[in-house]
C-alpha cells in the first residue's frame, strides 16, 4: 500500500542484515551464493537512500597507470674522420701560406672532410659561373629548356674582362645555342657568355633561389659580372665600360678611392662563399644529388675539359687521375689579388673521388706560390689515397 512500510519482521533480512551484505560486496542476482571482489579500476555499487528507498549507484576508484618507460635510443655513430695526416698537412699549409684563405677537401666515399679557415666567405669570383651552370642545368632537368635553345648574343650583353664570345657579335648579334655558351663560360670562363646565360635563366635571384632550394650552404651569389666588378673598382657600371674601356675608366679612379672599394669586397664579399660549402656541394653533384644523371654526365664533362687555371689544382694531378674543375680569379690591387681560387673533383685510377676547394681572398704572395700551394693540396690528397685505409 502506499505510504505504509513493511514490518521488518516480514522480511527475510533485517535492514541491519541488509546493510551488513553491502559492507562485504554485492551478491549476484543469479547467484545469492557467491560473492564477487571488484576489480581495480572497476566501479562498486555503493548505497544510497533517496526518497525513502534504496538504490545502488556506482563508485569509482582511482586506477593507477604507471610513468611509460623511457625509449633508450642507440647513440648515432660519430661521424668519419678525416685520415689524420692529411688533416695536419691541410691545416699546416693555410697557416704557413698567410692572408686570407679557406681549404676543403671532401671524400665522396667515406664521407669524410678536413679543412683550414673552410667555414669562411672568401670571394669566388668565376667560380660562380658554377651555380649559373646548375641552374640551367636543373631548368633542363625540369623540361623548361633544352642545351639546343637559340639565343643570340646582342652588343648590350658584352661585359667585361675574359669575354672571346665578343668578338663573334656583329651588328645586330651572334646567334648560337645554349649549349654553345655554356661551353664557353665553364670551359675558358666567358664572361659575356655566362651573363648571357644568367640572364636567360631569369638573373641572379633565379641562381639564389636554386642554391637555397637545393641546401648548398654558405654561397652567395652576386649581381653578375659588370656591378661585381665595377663596384670592386669602385665605380658604378656604364655600358661604355664594356671591353677594354673598363680599364681606362678604373685606372682614372684615384687610388684611395680604389682602396676603399676593393678592401670593402674582400671583407665582405657580395659572391662569398665557403670553401667547404663548395666541396660538399661538388661531392653532391658529382654523385647526382644536384641534376639527373645526364645533366650531371654533362656539366662534369664541360668540367674535366676546362683550358683554364693549368697551373693551380689541376698542375697537381698526377697521371692516370682524373680532375673537373672551375677556377676563378678577381682584380689585381699593389700585388693583391680580390680571389684567387680553384675548385674541382677529383677522381682516382679506382674511382674515389674528392671534391676540394682553395680559395685565397687577399694574399701578396706571387702567383707561383699561389699555384704552388693549390698543388700541394691535391698532393696531400694523392697521399692520402695511397696509405691504406683503416
Amino acid at each position: 500500500m502506499i505510504g505504509t512500510e513493511r514490518d521488518p519482521r516480514q522480511h527475510p533480512l533485517s535492514s541491519i542484515g541488509a546493510l551488513a551484505l553491502l559492507l562485504v560486496g554485492c551478491v549476484a542476482p543469479s547467484s545469492p551464493q557467491a560473492s564477487v571482489r571488484p576489480a581495480i579500476g572497476v566501479p562498486q555499487a555503493r548505497a544510497q537512500t533517496t526518497s525513502g528507498q534504496r538504490t545502488m549507484q556506482p563508485s569509482v576508484r582511482p586506477v593507477y597507470t604507471p610513468p611509460p618507460m623511457p625509449v633508450r635510443r642507440p647513440a648515432p655513430p660519430p661521424p668519419p674522420v678525416a685520415p689524420a695526416a692529411l688533416s695536419a698537412t691541410i691545416d699546416r699549409l693555410g697557416r704557413d701560406f698567410g692572408g686570407k684563405l679557406g681549404i676543403a677537401v671532401v671524400s665522396t666515399d667515406q664521407c669524410w672532410s678536413t679543412a683550414f679557415n673552410g667555414d669562411v666567405p672568401m670571394p669566388q669570383q668565376s667560380v660562380s659561373k658554377l651555380w649559373v651552370a646548375i641552374t640551367l642545368m636543373d631548368l633542363r632537368d625540369q623540361g623548361r629548356l633544352t642545351l639546343d635553345d637559340p639565343i643570340t648574343v646582342r652588343p648590350e650583353d658584352i661585359t667585361l674582362f675574359h669575354s672571346p664570345v665578343s668578338a663573334l657579335v656583329k651588328g645586330d648579334g651572334y646567334r648560337t645555342t645554349v649549349r654553345d655558351l655554356l661551353a664557353r663560360a665553364m670551359m675558358s670562363s666567358d664572361n659575356t657568355a655566362n651573363d648571357r646565360l644568367l640572364n636567360y635563366v631569369g638573373g641572379p635571384e633565379a641562381v639564389r633561389r636554386m642554391v637555397a632550394q637545393k641546401g648548398l650552404g654558405s654561397i652567395k651569389f652576386g649581381p653578375g659580372e659588370r656591378l661585381l666588378q665595377s663596384q670592386t673598382a669602385g665605380l658604378a657600371w656604364r655600358q661604355e665600360y664594356a671591353g677594354r674601356a673598363f680599364y681606362t675608366a678604373r685606372a682614372n679612379l684615384p687610388l684611395v678611392t680604389r682602396q676603399k672599394a676593393f678592401d670593402a669586397y674582400v671583407a665582405n664579399p657580395m659572391d662569398g662563399a665557403a670553401a667547404s660549402a663548395i666541396a660538399h656541394a661538388l661531392v653532391r653533384l658529382h654523385k647526382g644529388e644536384l641534376l639527373s644523371e645526364g645533366s650531371t654526365a654533362h656539366l662534369m664533362g664541360l668540367m674535366e675539359g676546362s683550358r683554364t687555371g693549368k697551373e693551380r689544382l689541376r698542375g697537381g694531378v698526377p697521371v692516370g687521375w682524373r680532375f673537373g674543375h672551375k677556377t676563378g680569379t678577381g682584380q689585381d690591387l699593389m700585388g693583391r689579388t680580390a680571389g684567387y681560387n680553384d675548385v674541382g673533383i677529383l677522381i682516382a685510377p679506382d674511382g674515389r673521388s674528392y671534391g676540394l676547394a682553395v680559395l685565397i681572398g687577399d694574399t701578396r704572395r706571387p702567383i707561383r706560390e699561389r699555384q704552388a700551394l693549390m698543388q700541394a693540396v691535391v698532393q696531400a690528397i694523392v697521399a692520402s689515397h695511397a696509405a691504406p685505409l683503416g
